[in-house]
């Protein structure tokens, strides 16, 4: 009996390890009463609903031991938090307000204050990529990049597949230099929006695009339309591109990803080439892979990728560039998701 009881335990501890933070939050959402998770979901993006809606589908049939454990890992983190944060926004704003005078204040603002960009644009986060795509297909190139930089990045790169091939590199090529959105045009943003869904709101100079945000964008566009763009980009402006290829989502941040993501890229990753690309890969992205090795296969793995030697660096790159070129393909066709594809990362 006892070794019944070891083996469920084990198993529930591995169902619990295996389970998505989305996941663990759509189980505690699902504990509480309909008011309760109503007054959550509204401080939610549009992509973070869907995705704890499909999570909260998913984990309906979940034994309640597991229950127990999210309930548990939860409480526990609650306990390391302090109330440090509530009314930060409004302090913050209130006081910049207060030093710098209402027109600095609003520049430094929008660069730091979450949900700063205008009511007007905000709608759009809520639209579907081809809508958003025919209401500004027609307006100048600027305008669209100041657009896509509001927009979650996955939105954002299903609107840029939709805009005409011939714009796209054009298009990206302003997100990656844009900086400040000053008040004239944030003033023509708003003109957009009042005549699609007579919205008011006040124009103030705010923070958006930049490499960063341009290369987010990329890391969601299918692989075979990056290639394009970014093929595009370089006959143009062949120092944004690098400079957007090097803030694009690489194989060290795998670390980030969930422990099913990295389980299915193994069985697709033929072993050699897993193992040249660890060679020269950070500490934390080889105990990812590491993890999810049995003891036995894990030393035999070690052992092999130790006995192939030095490796040339363009060969490690290679392969690396070869296993995140197959993890975007297994994630554009639905069969791995890589969480944290458009955060940032140190």
């Amino acid at each position: 009996m006892m070794a019944d009881k070891s083996s469920t335990s084990g198993a529930l501890d591995s169902e619990f390890i295996s389970m998505t933070s989305t996941e663990q939050a759509a189980i505690i959402v699902l504990l509480l009463g309909e008011q309760q998770a109503s007054d959550i979901i509204k401080y939610l993006n549009p992509r973070e609903v869907q995705a704890l809606g499909s999570a909260m589908m998913s984990v309906a049939d979940i034994p309640q031991e597991s229950v127990n454990a999210v309930l548990d890992d939860f409480v526990q983190t609650i306990k390391k938090q302090t109330n440090l944060g509530l009314g930060t926004n409004e302090y913050v704003e209130t006081v910049f307000k207060r030093a710098l005078g209402e027109d600095k204040a609003s520049t430094v603002l929008g660069r730091i204050l979450p949900g700063a960009s205008s009511k007007g644009l905000e709608i759009l986060r809520w639209m579907d990529p081809r809508a958003i795509t025919d209401m500004i297909s027609g307006e100048h190139p600027q305008v669209i990049a100041i657009i896509l930089s509001v927009l979650e990045y996955d939105i954002a790169a299903d609107v840029l597949n939709f805009l005409p091939a011939e714009k796209r590199a054009e298009i990206l090529q302003r997100v990656a230099n844009l900086e400040s959105v000053q008040p004239s045009a944030m003033e023509e943003l708003e003109r957009i929006m009042k005549q699609q869904f007579s919205s008011n709101s006040s124009a103030k100079s705010s923070s958006f695009g930049g490499v960063k945000t341009a290369a987010k964008i990329m890391n969601f566009v299918k692989v075979d339309l990056e290639s394009k763009i970014m093929g595009d980009l370089s006959a143009i402006d062949e120092d944004i591109m690098l400079k957007i290829q090097d803030n694009m989502f690489t194989f060290d941040n795998l670390s980030m990803v969930d422990n099913k993501a990295i389980q299915v890229l193994m069985r697709n990753v033929d072993q050699d080439m897993l193992m040249v690309a660890l060679k020269g890969a950070g500490e934390e992205v080889k105990e990812k892979f590491f993890g999810n090795m049995s003891q036995r296969a894990r030393a035999m793995f070690v052992d092999d990728m130790e006995s192939k030697g030095p490796m040339r660096i363009s060969d490690v790159e290679d392969a690396q560039k070869t296993i995140m070129r197959l993890a975007r393909k297994l994630s554009d066709a639905g069969e791995l998701v890589l969480a944290g594809r458009g955060d940032d990362f140190v």
